[in-house]
Parts: C-alpha cells; sequence; structure tokens
C-alpha cells in the first residue's frame, strides 16, 4: 500500500538566476527520489483535451509545466485533490498506485514527466476499478 505521506508532494528544483534568463537543472535521486529511466513531454494538447486517466503499479513520476499551465486530478483510492501546475520549477511527485487526470491545458502548454522506469504497458491500471481493486487489497 502507498504512504501516503509520501505519495503526492511538491518538488522544487534549483534556479540560477541570470541577466540573460534564468536555468532550472534536476539530478535523479539528488532533486527526484528515484534515479531517472525516461523523460517525457506532453504539448500541442487541446485546451479541451484531458490526459492521463490511469494509475501505476511500480512506476514514480514527478510532472511539471514547462511553459503554460494544466490542472492534476489526483485520487489515491481514498481521497481526491486538485494541484494547478504553473511554475517549471516546481513539480509534482506522484508515487505508484496514485490515479491521476489532467486537463484545463492554457494554450502552449508544455507538460514534462520526469519517470522512474522506462514505458511497460503491464504496469498501467487503465480501468478506475481495477485501481480500487488494487489500492485496496495492497497489492502491486
Amino acid at each position: 500500500m502507498t504512504d501516503p505521506i509520501n505519495s503526492i508532494r511538491e518538488i522544487s528544483l534549483p534556479q540560477i538566476h541570470d541577466p540573460r534568463g534564468d536555468l532550472t537543472f534536476v539530478e535523479g535521486e539528488r532533486h527526484v527520489p528515484f534515479p531517472i529511466r525516461r523523460v517525457y513531454f506532453l504539448y500541442n494538447v487541446p485546451v479541451d483535451a484531458e490526459r492521463g486517466g490511469h494509475a501505476h503499479r511500480d512506476l514514480e513520476q514527478v510532472v511539471f509545466a514547462l511553459s503554460g499551465s494544466f490542472r492534476m486530478k489526483i485520487d489515491d483510492g481514498k481521497t481526491k485533490s486538485e494541484y494547478w501546475l504553473r511554475d517549471p520549477r516546481k513539480g509534482l511527485y506522484i508515487n505508484r498506485l496514485i490515479w491521476r487526470e489532467m486537463d484545463s491545458f492554457s494554450q502552449g502548454a508544455v507538460c514534462m514527466v520526469l519517470a522512474s522506469h522506462p514505458y511497460d504497458e503491464s504496469d498501467y491500471f487503465r480501468a478506475y476499478e481495477d485501481f480500487i481493486v488494487a489500492v485496496n487489497e495492497g497489492v502491486k
């Protein structure tokens, strides 16, 4: 079963200010609590689109809005919450067994996801009912 305290939390990245522009960087196992095994981007998302709609058995992620903004709807099987991502220095850590949905993308929004594992379809819960059963049984 997931640890509710460590299931979802904000991750703040360092920022180096410079008159030529700001620089932010991220290091796996230092700024995020896992080795980064995959990075992917969502962009050109229509403003009325919904993304996500799944949970993971093992995968951990940190989600960032590099540009623009969007809403993350989070569900641990017992409690639902919402987070607005709009600052590229602040990401949302999402542990395993957390249902996530994304919507309300602003025009030109860019979402970057740092993931703890390479893509593996068998890691996904795509049906909410299966996710709830797993949460209640505390299984992977």
